[in-house]
């Protein structure tokens, strides 16, 4: 999703694949995700917005803690929790750029070895 200044709802369900419903209901139980509205009740989420949903994605859907356990959580260390998650995905882009490396690698090794039986 290239960055905008402003994000639906359904940009960002659509971007989590999750249901506009539990976007609604975090952003009750987590009062810091707070996206603005507009007069006829349309949110439009900020970047730190989305990140703090993501945020929240990362704690309930991958890490498969409890609401309660998560609100805990950021309220005891919400930095650190940013600064972990941030290393995580920075470790997921660094691992997906290896494998395309090796598969490039790997390619080009074939392609060697083809040029070499000719």
């Amino acid at each position: 999703m290239a960055e905008k200044s402003y994000y639906s709802i359904k940009d960002v369900a659509e971007k989590l694949n999750v249901n506009l419903s539990l976007l609604r209901y975090w952003e009750k139980e987590f009062p810091f995700i707070s996206p603005k509205k507009t007069d006829k009740g349309t949110r439009r989420y900020t970047q730190e917005n989305l990140n703090d949903v993501k945020l929240v994605y990362y704690l309930v859907k991958e890490k498969k803690m409890t609401l309660e356990g998560a609100k805990k959580l950021l309220r005891d260390n919400k930095d650190g929790v940013i600064k972990n998650h941030a290393i995580i995905l920075r470790l997921q882009n660094m691992q997906k750029e290896i494998r395309l490396l090796k598969e490039q690698f790997n390619v080009a090794m074939e392609e060697n070895k083809n040029d070499q039986s000719i």
